[in-house]
């Protein structure tokens, strides 16, 4: 709430998407779009975040530029959508399957360049090979202290610089789940030699 009224005081029109409840107090915006308002009559309260931000683009391209926002972004939202753990079914599961789909052939170097890493560029990519070799990748460039890395991925259209931030996601995500299972295995020693009550 408060960057939202920081934002505003500088003149700064804002616009907010979520996918999540709603306080009973709301930022002070120009917008905000959010399908579990309790105002909002959309039918579909399951959206991912990617998914709201995604309807968001398209009403604002309109309906005569649908098809070309919904080729250009509809992998992302698939990802997206598979990283969120979001039902399946309606909306999700369209885009998910037409999402995977496009994955398959992407022309975003950077992802293909990942797929190449996972060995899924061989597979047929579905919710469970998407769910654990691509997305957590992804994430783990922001839990790792690196967020922007994902993006960069995502957005380069160099090749080389492709090739060597596929393997460094890699890399961060396989230092995550080292760093995941070294506190798992602490927290365990502590139970074993520290009395705990109960």
């Amino acid at each position: 709430i408060l960057e939202a009224e920081y934002a505003a005081s500088l003149g700064i029109d804002v616009v907010i998407t979520d996918h999540h409840e709603c306080k009973e107090v709301l930022p002070k915006a120009v917008a905000i779009v959010d399908p579990k308002r309790r105002d909002c009559t959309y039918p579909n309260k399951n959206l991912a975040g990617v998914g709201v931000a995604f309807k968001l683009v398209c009403a604002l391209g309109g309906k005569e530029r649908f098809s070309e926002i919904f080729s250009r972004y509809i992998e992302l939202v698939a990802m997206g959508t598979v990283a969120d753990v979001m039902t399946l079914s309606g909306e999700n599961r369209t885009f998910v399957a037409a999402g995977l789909a496009a994955l398959a052939g992407t022309k975003r170097p950077g992802l293909r360049r990942l797929l190449q890493e996972t060995g899924l560029d061989k597979k047929r990519i579905n919710t469970v090979s998407g769910g654990f070799a691509l997305t957590p990748r992804l994430n783990a460039a922001g839990r790792m202290g690196v967020p922007t890395l994902a993006v960069d991925l995502i957005m380069t259209r160099d090749t080389e610089a492709a090739t060597h931030m596929a393997a460094q996601l890699c890399r961060l995500n396989d230092e995550r789940r080292q760093l995941v299972s070294d506190i798992y295995d602490e927290a365990a020693e502590m139970l074993v030699t520290q009395k705990v009550p109960g």
